[in-house]
């Protein structure tokens, strides 16, 4: 749907000519055959029936049925612009989530390579180191120094290994989100992000006794946090980070804030950001409300809210 184009313009008003033409032609069609007082000597007959009113009658009728076309036009190009406004959006939202899902398709395969290298580069180097070791320790039998040396050399490649399985672990699936909920899976990943940034303090609360909101609802809120600290240390520079989880009783939400005292953001960033539109496609999927901002006193501010019980259903 498009707006009128020059063309329809120029047709309009050559059909506005034509109607004033018509009317002059009969205006003075009116007057050479003096159609007033015929129509008046035609109708003094009739004079009981009022018919000689019956050219004002048309007249007020005419003038209502062309306030009513005007008015139908100006709400037609209100609608108009209006579905023009909603499909030009509709094309900005199609082509944010082609830019979405390339880059999410652009992320599944870096992750999957990052993974076969740590595979290969990792735990195939280790195993293969780990079995030349018992190779020599096989060999070796007779020197207990030897013994004694590719042993320790099994029990730190060992070592090795379980380390590289439990980091490829964490990034697959939050450590101690079933076993032990969602709490202790925010503190595990804060702890995490405490080791890293020292000079930084990070601050978690929590609705004391919550409980399990589903498997949906944590893991979108896991990651949430995830992503939201992985931020923070990307871009924030912060002194202090805030995570504040509450629940809100009466409209049957909660509420998730990730608020830092870093640099802010450039203004459209909380639009392009990849993890940011990322973050608020998962808050979306679920029928919540997401909001990226920097506060009026600086730093950074995610806001998520998600419907619990739509989520859960």
């Amino acid at each position: 749907m498009n707006l009128p184009s020059k063309r329809d313009r120029s047709t309009a008003w050559t059909d506005i000519g034509i109607v004033a033409l018509a009317t002059l032609a009969f205006a003075a069609l009116s007057v050479r055959l003096d159609l007033g007082e015929a129509i008046a000597r035609w109708t003094r007959p009739l004079e009981r029936y009022q018919v000689d009113e019956l050219p004002g009658i048309l007249l007020i009728m005419a003038l209502g049925l062309t306030w009513l076309a005007l008015r139908r036009a100006r709400e037609a190009r209100a609608e108009l612009h209006r579905r023009l406004a909603i499909e030009a959006e509709l094309s900005l939202m199609l082509a944010e989530n082609r830019r979405l899902e390339r880059t999410n398709v652009r992320l599944q395969e870096d992750e999957r390579r990052k993974l076969a290298r740590e595979l290969h580069d990792e735990l195939g180097q280790n195993l293969n180191a780990i079995k030349l070791d018992a190779v020599c320790i096989r060999d070796a039998t007779a020197d207990p120094e030897a013994v004694r040396v590719s042993a320790a050399a099994i029990i730190d490649l060992v070592d090795r290994v379980q380390v590289t399985v439990r980091d490829m672990v964490r990034k697959l699936r939050p450590p101690g989100l079933d076993e032990l909920g969602l709490t202790a899976a925010f503190e595990d990943c804060i702890d995490g992000w405490r080791r890293r940034l020292p000079a930084t303090r990070f601050e978690l609360s929590v609705p004391a006794g919550s409980t399990d909101w589903g498997e949906t609802v944590n893991m979108v809120l896991y990651r949430l946090v995830q992503e939201g600290l992985t931020n923070v240390a990307r871009h924030a520079r912060a002194s202090r980070v805030e995570v504040r989880l509450r629940e809100e009783r009466a409209s049957e939400s909660l509420e998730l804030q990730i608020c830092d005292d870093g640099v802010g953001a450039e203004p459209g960033r909380a639009r392009r950001g990849v993890g940011l539109a990322g973050m608020r496609e998962r808050v979306e999927s679920l029928g919540g409300v997401f909001e990226a901002f920097t506060p009026a006193h600086g730093g950074f501010r995610i806001v998520a809210r998600l419907p619990v019980a739509a989520a859960a259903a």
